[in-house]
């Protein structure tokens, strides 16, 4: 769950992974973002909180969703870990369901204990279905999220993108997040130097 740092960086990579990455959102049929303030389409599913009973989808979707767009580990092979763990609950999750199946999810959460940083809300991992992408999935998950971080008392959210990854970078700018940082080669992926960019937005009284 690419592009915010999370100690399972992807599909496969298990909660328990150590090497922490960039949240995920993998490449759109139909770039996401692409139009600043874009509506979401009218679509059949729904967001909600993620359940204890979604874990094996969610790892699936996690695993078929993984890309050198987004990961920075090699592509997870069994057995594989759970999905959810200690450190990652279900209550961390939103997903997106139509008819039952599970389009996509995000994870939101405190990017540190400490309470001069309860203020902010990161996002540590976004996937979208192969069979999903082009809807507006992402983008409901994202504005979703923003949402649920008002709802807990942010005033700010933040996350991790890889510098290659255009199509989430056109979605992250579209729904108000800028670049604050970046960490120039920070990962080597697939024989290439990838920077690492950090992105955030504050938080009105009402998400986009």
């Amino acid at each position: 769950m690419p592009e915010s740092p999370d100690e399972r960086t992807g599909p496969g990579a298990g909660p328990g992974a150590s090497v922490p990455q960039p949240a995920r959102v993998p490449p759109p049929a139909d770039p996401e973002g692409a139009r600043p303030g874009a509506a979401v389409r009218p679509a059949a599913f729904r967001v909600r909180p993620a359940q204890a009973s979604d874990e094996e989808p969610l790892a699936r979707l996690d695993r078929e969703a993984w890309s050198t767009l987004h990961a920075v580990y090699p592509r997870p092979l069994p057995p594989y870990p759970p999905f959810f763990d200690a450190a990652h609950r279900p209550a961390d999750f939103l997903v997106a369901e139509e008819d039952g199946r599970l389009l996509g999810y995000i994870r939101l959460v405190p990017p540190t204990p400490l309470p001069s940083n309860r203020h902010v809300r990161q996002i540590q991992g976004l996937a979208v279905a192969v069979r999903a992408r082009g809807r507006g999935v992402g983008r409901a998950l994202l504005r979703a999220a923003c949402s649920e971080a008002v709802r807990q008392g942010a005033h700010r959210v933040t996350l991790r993108v890889l510098g290659h990854n255009r199509p989430a970078r056109a979605l992250y700018e579209a729904e108000g997040f800028r670049v604050e940082g970046v960490l120039p080669g920070e990962f080597l992926i697939g024989g290439q130097y990838v920077d690492d960019v950090l992105m955030g937005r504050p938080l009105t009284a009402q998400a986009p």
